[in-house]
């Protein structure tokens, strides 16, 4: 069974895609930006933009009955090679104990604003 999960977001609706999908025991969730969802505020602070796409990430994983825990991969994606030193720590706070295969590249994103994106895929964990 298919169940889309949605943060609300207009960008959503605009470019028709889910913030995460789970199909089976899988969780995929999609590219989410640092924007503040509840205000539609992107603050200007590669650090706070993380954290606020960790946050996001973290809820849509919640909403789909996923633990984060159960996050098996990761890609990132910085628009800028320096901002590696400052993401990287927030990372391993993030993903502390779990540790799941990842990529991390430097390339444009689609609004100047933006400077970090992340997805991941989770797999629900059998007892």
């Amino acid at each position: 069974m298919r169940n889309l999960i949605s943060t609300g977001s207009d960008f959503e609706k605009t470019a028709g895609y889910s913030r995460a999908v789970v199909q089976g025991d899988f969780c995929f969730v999609a590219g989410t930006t640092g924007y503040d969802y509840k205000t539609m505020i992107m603050p200007g602070d590669i650090a706070d933009q993380t954290r606020n796409c960790l946050a996001t990430i973290d809820q849509a994983i919640k909403d789909a009955g996923f633990e984060r825990s159960d996050i098996i991969k990761a890609n990132y994606i910085i628009t800028k090679a320096e901002y590696a030193d400052v993401v990287f720590p927030i990372l391993g706070e993030f993903f502390n104990g779990i540790r799941p295969a990842a990529t991390m590249i430097v390339a444009g994103l689609i609004k100047p604003e933006m400077k970090v994106e992340i997805e991941v895929t989770a797999l629900r964990q059998t007892a």
